[in-house]
C-alpha cells in the first residue's frame, strides 16, 4: 500500500484488489464466462468455456474496468454498512429505479469495446442473465446496486472481444487462402 499522494498505485495491486472484490462478493470468473458463452455460442458453435474465461480475464486486466469495479463495489459495501449520507444511502440501498449512476459507470466501462459491447450490455441489463439475475434479486443483506451492472459490463466486453476475434481469425484465414491461391497461380 502506498501513502496518500506520494507514490503511484501499482497496477498489480489494483488488479489484485479488483479480483479480490469480485471473489469477496461471491462472483467467480466462471460465472461471468457462462454469460459470455450464452451470448456468443449462437454465433460460434466451436466456442469453448475456456475461451470465454480467457476473454473475461483479459477484460479484467483493463484499468478502466478495474477502477469502475472498485468504485462500484465500494459504494455497494458502504451502503450495506449504512455509511453513506442520505439520500444517497437510500438510493443505493434500495437500488432506486431512477438512480442511473450504477448503469452510467458500467456503461462507461463498456464504451472501449465497441457497439457489440454496448448492445450486449443493454440486453444483459434488461434481461439479467446468469449471476446478474442473482445479484439483482435484492435477497439477503448484501447490496449489489453497482455490482450487477459491472458484471453485465464485463460480460458484454468479453463477448464483444470474442466476436471481434472471430472476425479477425476469419479474415486472416481468408487472406492466407487468397495468398496460397495467388502463389499457386504463379507457379503453374
Amino acid at each position: 500500500m502506498t501513502k496518500m499522494g506520494t507514490e503511484r498505485v501499482h497496477s498489480r495491486y489494483v488488479t489484485s484488489a479488483a479480483l479480490k472484490a469480485l471473489r469477496d462478493r461471491g462472483v467467480m470468473i466462471q460465472d461471468i464466462a457462462e454469460i459470455v458463452y450464452e451470448m456468443q455460442y449462437e454465433f460460434n458453435k466451436q466456442l469453448t468455456m475456456d475461451e470465454c474465461i480467457e476473454s473475461v480475464e483479459r477484460v479484467l486486466m483493463k484499468r478502466e474496468i478495474q477502477h469502475a469495479l472498485l468504485v462500484g463495489v465500494e459504494l455497494d459495501r458502504l451502503a450495506e454498512e449504512k455509511k453513506l449520507s442520505e439520500p444517497l444511502q437510500s438510493l443505493i440501498e434500495q437500488d432506486e429505479g431512477l438512480f442511473g449512476v450504477d448503469e452510467t459507470i458500467a456503461f462507461g466501462a463498456v464504451l472501449g469495446y465497441g457497439s457489440i459491447a454496448v448492445t450486449t450490455f443493454g440486453h444483459l441489463d434488461k434481461n439479467k442473465i446468469g449471476i446478474i439475475r442473482h445479484l439483482d434479486s435484492k435477497s439477503g443483506h448484501q447490496v449489489h446496486t453497482f455490482l450487477d451492472d459491472m458484471i453485465a459490463s464485463i460480460a458484454a466486453n468479453a463477448a464483444s472481444r470474442i466476436a471481434h476475434r472471430i472476425r479477425d481469425e476469419e479474415e486472416r484465414r481468408m487472406a492466407a487462402e487468397e495468398e496460397a491461391m495467388r502463389k499457386q497461380g504463379m507457379t503453374t
